[in-house]
Order: C-alpha cells, then structure tokens, then sequence
C-alpha cells in the first residue's frame, strides 16, 4: 500500500520507501522485536485479540516494517517454560488475525525467530558447549551434531509456518547473546566438531539457517539477520569477523542486515535513558560498503529528526525503533503530517516496559500506560456521555494525564499548580544528569494542553472555598508529595539539608555529603554531585570513552574505561539490610549502582542515624558506631502525601486522589500518569 500521509519534507530521508526487489516498504521505520508478554496469549482468544490490537495500532500510525517478539523455533529454544514457539500448522493459524489486520493498514510484518539457548530460563537449556551463562539459572547442555542439524531444520520449519501464517519474512536473532551468538563466539563455543574451532565453522550455524530458509520458501520472502555488530563482551568477535558474518549472511541469502548491540550480560549500558541518542549508528555505518544488502540500525533513537538525520548522513537503510512506539503508536504519522510536536518521546526509563518483561509482567510505558492494553482500554478516549466541569489539582505527571484524557473526552478542564511552570516532580528528575529525557515528556503535555484547550493556571495556590464556588462536578487531587521529616537529634543542624533545595540549587553541597536515603531520590541526588563537566549522555564519544567501548571494535568491542572523578566526596546510606539499590528498576538499576562505584560513591546499608553535630553525621553500622566527617547531609528519607485540600469540600463535588497524593511510597510516576489517564476515562 501506499504511504496513507502527506510527506513532511523535513522527514524524507525517513519516509522514503526502500525496495527490496520482490517488494516495497513504504518508508525506512521498523518496529523492533520486542518481548511485550503478548506473545504468550496466542493460545486464548482474547491474547490474540490483544496482540492484534497492539500491532494494528502501529501498522496504522505508519509503520513500513514490523517484527514480532521472539518466537522460538522448538521447545529448548524458548525463554521461559511457556513462551511462545510455532512449531505446528495449527499455532500458525492462529497467528493469522495478527498479520492480516497489520495488512489491512499497509504495513509489512516479520516473526522473530529466536533461540534463547543458554540463556533459557529452564532445565532444557541447550548450546554450543555446557557452559553456565553468569545471568541464568540452568547450565545447557551442549547440542550433539544431529541436535544442530535437527535446530537448524526447526528454523527452516518455523520460517515455513510463518509463512503459512501470513507474515511477510521473519528475523534470525543472531545477536544479544542467543544461541546463534553463543556458536560464534570463542568464549562459549569450545566445540572440536565441524560446529566449533574456526571462525568459519563458528558460523556455519546462522549460515546454514539462512540458507537452508531462502532454499525452502523461495525468493519473495524477507530475511533479516539480525547481526551482533558490537558485542560488549571480553572474548566477543572482531570486526574482521563481523565483516566475514555479513558477507556470509549475504551468499547464503538474507535480504537485510539488522544491527545488534552488546549481549544481555554486558555491562555496559546500552538502550536506558543515560545512554546518547543514536550513540551506536556509527557501527552500522562501518559495514556500510562491506555488503550491499540494505541495513538496519538501532538503539536509543526516539525521535523523527534523529532518525531522519542518521538515513541522511548515510549511517544506515532504515532505522529501527522499539519503545518509541510503546511511547507513541501513530510516531511516523505524526512525523508525515508535520506534527512531531505532538509525539509523545520514549525517555528509555525502561520502567513500564522492560522492568516489567523481565518481572513476567505485560509491557506497557510509563508515558503512554495504554501500551499493551489497546484492546482493553479501546473506549478510553470515547466523548463522555454527561460533559462536566473538572478541576484538576497540581501539574505533575499525574495531573497532566488527568487533564488532557479528560479534556480530550469533552470535559471541561481547568488545571491549577501554585508552580511557575507545569512537571511536578519531572522539573528535579530533568535536571539529573542522564535523565535529561524526561523534559520530552512536559513538551508533550505543554502541546496537548494547548490542543485540547485546558483552561491552565500557574502560580495558582487553589483554595477550598475557590472551588467549592467554582461550580465543579469533578475534583482530581493530584496535589503531590512532602519530604518526610526525620526524626533524630541535630536533624535541624546546618549541615542539613533537604534534597529539594539540592536539586532546585537553593543550597549547595560541601565537598564532603551524606546522603540519607539510597531510593530512587538518593541515587539521583548522588549522580547530581558526583558529575562534573558535560554530561555524558549528551555527548557520544564521551559516553564511550567513560564505559570503555572501543569503536575500531577489537575484540567484543571493549577497551579500558575512562570514569571521570568525582568533585565529592559521597556516602549513600540507608536503614535496610538490602543491597542498597536493590529496589531500582530491574534494567537499570545496576547502571546506576556501577556508574556511582565507577565514582567512588560509599554504599553503606543497615545503618542506623544517631546524630548531626558540627564533627559531621554519628551512625552505628552492624552495631559498630563511626562518625562522617561531612559538611552536609542530604535528606532522602521519602515523601509523605500532600491532601490539605480534600477535607470541607461540599458533598455535591466528588473527590477524586491520584499519584503521590494517594500512595506517596516511592516517586511512581508510572503509576501516576496510568492512574491519571485511567480515572479521567471514568469520568
């Protein structure tokens, strides 16, 4: 089908369609695989449904080529006990809704083949040799030579009932640390056979795979080998063999390449928020002219002008973007039609999506919490049956989703924040250095304030008597958090100091910190002092110098990290027993753990606080006392919910309490925006 949009000029790199001889994508956008827990709902009516609506949302809002999650090839190559695998005509049947409503709206869609490998979350766990991966639980078995055979023929298979199920190609997942990656690299392939020792045996397996798929299904079907150009692992493969994998892939048939960054175990830190837009477009860029297949990059690109701008400048064929369109179902779209302003940006905070993915949960996105639920919530924006008169109390993410959702429904709306400007608790997350995202988040809000014509007053301190006589139906209490006072002797001294008036700059830090407090606020109070000069996660060479990523790509891409110093002197402490950080997101919660030690922050935890005195703070760690000698304490002991406003409203106004002001455990902006958006579809 043709582009359905008008064509934004400043785009064109973009939205150009590729042509791949049998067939034509209608622009240079693919939607990367991504694992959303959908997948696992083939085998219910409603799952399938589910799945169907999410990709039909995308296929819609413009997307040229689509790839599914990972699917796996048999049963020792699935994830987890029950991940989906298409191994029978029947499974493939089923599949059939999903490809045929994303054909309905012109878009192309591909399976993603993937064979988890040692990697699998199951005592059936198979590789190239027996040898435990450091993230999982079970030690595989090494595969004999009829069992590589027998895998490569479930791929040709599984391709085959693809397409059977009416996808348009599929994906081998070569890269992250799969099965295919573990046969190519020399640190987990110790075979002697014909599957082992040189390289070139090494990746007889993913060339063997494609070869034996073009055989099967003929010329007009799409074959993307997803290819580990930067594997972020000592013993990972060097760019000689990388080159040699491409040209491989190419003979045996592929149509096009895809870039895959830094296996599942690297740490380094590859797609969250702290990593550079478009910081690995460069890779790609390097194979360009090794092979003339079309090929595809990747990795923290989440707007249209950054992509448009790595096609333009030659660094890749097509662009592939994943969160971006949990973020945003209908982002080419709004690109076409010169409405970028109104994309709702992914900030890769990973909270809603791949947090949630590795905790077993369904994928969604903090910035957009109807991700994963388009089919459940399809009525959420339908117009309200009665038009009412809505205040909404406080301009955080909570509020900001309440009032826009309402306001597009056909409420009346007027939003109130004694603030100068609209964000809550996003103006202090903003200014934290790799978190520098979050402020796409407020343009988007600012933009659909403005669209959906909320009446919005700042600098505004609402009364119960203003809005007892305003005339509401409605009052949504999105009023926020306090800091919770503590509670020990010389909690009032100088030296303390709240981690408001840290981050807004109205008191600056000594040289030598205490922070009280290792939750989220306290790890980002923490990188707040201990940065100096630019921030890294502006800036992508000094974000590769700082984790160590080599780009002539020696072996696995690696050479020694440069940290920069701290100007501080920083202990991080908290009460609990736990790891401290333990209760970080998922994903990303070693980053910041690795990237404060990287900085010579002091972890400590079980700490009990006896005092602050002019020698500095008085703590008792594991019944051991000891004083800091510090210049000031920063207080991150959690927040208390703010809801002066909800008693002595009259009976006629229902009140309504979302976000911070309803559970204020820990600064959720997750929970606010769904909790936000989910109420003003009630109303």
């Amino acid at each position: 089908a043709s582009f359905p949009f008008t064509m934004a000029a400043k785009y064109k790199a973009l939205l150009a369609p590729l042509d791949l001889g049998f067939t034509t994508l209608r622009n240079r956008v693919l939607m990367g695989s991504m694992h959303t827990g959908l997948e696992g709902g083939l085998l219910k009516p409603e799952g399938l449904q589910e799945m169907a609506a999410f990709f039909e949302a995308r296929s819609a809002g413009g997307v040229g080529l689509m790839v599914t999650g990972g699917v796996a090839p048999n049963r020792a190559g699935r994830v987890s006990p029950f991940a989906s695998k298409l191994t029978y005509e029947w499974e493939a049947k089923r599949h059939k809704l999903v490809t045929d409503t994303v054909h309905k709206h012109g878009s192309k869609i591909c399976m993603q083949i993937l064979h988890s490998g040692r990697y699998a979350y199951h005592p059936w766990a198979v590789s190239a040799s027996g040898i435990k991966s450091p993230i999982s639980f079970f030690k595989p078995k090494p595969l004999t030579d009829a069992g590589v055979e027998q895998t490569i023929d479930d791929y040709a298979r599984c391709a085959e009932l693809a397409r059977m199920a009416g996808y348009d190609g599929v994906e081998v997942m070569g890269s992250e640390g799969y099965l295919i990656n573990q046969f190519i690299v020399n640190k987990t392939n110790k075979r002697k056979d014909r599957w082992g020792g040189s390289y070139k045996n090494r990746i007889r397996l993913p060339t063997e795979i494609v070869r034996r798929m073009r055989m099967r299904l003929g010329d007009d079907f799409i074959i993307i080998y997803r290819l580990s150009m930067l594997d972020l692992v000592e013993d990972g493969s060097s760019w000689e063999e990388i080159v040699e994998l491409a040209k491989a892939v190419e003979d045996a048939g592929a149509t096009i390449i895809n870039t895959g960054i830094g296996w599942h175990e690297a740490r380094i830190p590859t797609i969250a928020t702290s990593v550079p837009r478009g910081a690995f477009t460069w890779v790609t860029q390097k194979l360009r002219g090794e092979v003339k297949l079309p090929l595809i990059t990747t990795n923290r690109i989440n707007k249209p002008d950054v992509a448009n701008k790595v096609i333009a400048d030659g660094h890749a064929d097509m662009v592939s973007m994943a969160r971006p369109f949990l973020a945003d179902a209908e982002f080419v779209k709004k690109a076409a039609e010169d409405r970028a302003d109104e994309i709702n940006v992914c900030i890769g905070c990973n909270q809603a999506c791949l947090d949630h993915t590795f905790a077993a949960q369904r994928a969604s996105c903090l910035v957009n919490p109807i991700a994963g639920y388009e089919h459940q919530l399809k009525d959420l924006y339908d117009p309200a049956p009665v038009k009412k008169r809505v205040a909404v109390i406080g301009a955080g993410p909570a509020g900001l989703a309440a009032a826009v959702t309402a306001a597009k429904r056909g409420h009346q709306v007027t939003l109130y924040d004694k603030a100068p400007r609209i964000g809550g608790q996003f103006n202090l997350a903003k200014i934290i250095p790799g978190k520098e995202e979050f402020q796409e988040t407020l343009d988007y809000f600012q933009r659909q304030l403005e669209l959906t014509n909320v009446d919005v007053r700042l600098f505004h301190e609402v009364t119960k008597e203003e809005l007892a006589s305003a005339g509401f139906d409605e009052v949504v209490l999105a009023t926020g958090v306090v800091p919770r006072a503590v509670d020990f002797p010389g909690a009032n001294h100088p030296k303390c100091v709240s981690y408001l008036d840290i981050l807004r700059g109205t008191r600056k830090a000594g040289s030598k910190v205490a922070i009280i407090g290792a939750g989220g606020i306290g790890f980002d109070v923490a990188e707040k002092l201990t940065h100096a000069g630019p921030d890294t996660s502006l800036d992508v060479d000094a974000f590769l110098e700082e984790w160590g990523v080599d780009k002539n790509v020696t072996r696995g891409g690696l050479k020694p990290a440069h940290h920069a110093k701290s100007p501080r002197t920083v202990w991080l402490l908290q009460r609990k027993p736990t790891k401290v950080g333990a209760g970080l997101g998922k994903t990303t919660g070693w980053i910041h753990r690795l990237s404060l030690k990287n900085r010579g922050v002091n972890m400590l935890k079980s700490v009990t606080y006896n005092s602050v005195d002019d020698q500095g703070l008085h703590i008792t760690v594991d019944g051991v006392p000891q004083t800091l000698d510090v210049d000031t304490v920063v207080l991150c002991a959690g927040q208390e919910p703010l809801r002066e406003l909800e008693d002595g409203l009259p009976s006629n106004i229902t009140v309504h309490r979302i976000g911070g002001a309803d559970v204020a455990a820990e600064l959720d902006a997750k929970r606010a925006i769904k909790q936000g958006t989910v109420l003003a579809g009630s109303l």
